[in-house]
């Protein structure tokens, strides 16, 4: 599957009314290691068939980041049922996102 681009209008569609886990990607195109990122974050969209994967541009979409507290990026989440289940920041190993789902 591909990474769903999430924006104010799709976010409760996508990721709070998700019948999967959603990895959700808080970055900006600025940002060095969310760049270094996005290749693992691709990867694992592709590679995980049973989870959903999006990204939202922190710049664009300002609201959403603040009401889930986004602070420094990248910020990662796992939502789950409508929750916000798992948070890590920062740049790191492929199989450390992916151990968020467990």
């Amino acid at each position: 599957m591909s990474v769903v681009k999430l924006t104010t209008e799709n976010f409760e569609q996508e990721v709070i009314h998700s019948d999967k886990p959603v990895l959700v990607d808080f970055y900006a195109d600025w940002c060095g290691p969310c760049k270094m990122m996005a290749p693992v974050v691709e990867e694992i969209a592709a590679e995980k068939e049973d989870v959903k994967v999006g990204k939202l541009n922190i710049d664009e979409e300002m609201e959403i980041a603040q009401k889930y507290k986004v602070m420094s990026i990248p910020t990662f989440m796992v939502f789950k049922g409508g929750e916000a289940v798992k948070r890590d920041m920062g740049a790191k190993p492929k199989s450390e996102v992916i151990s968020m789902f467990e």
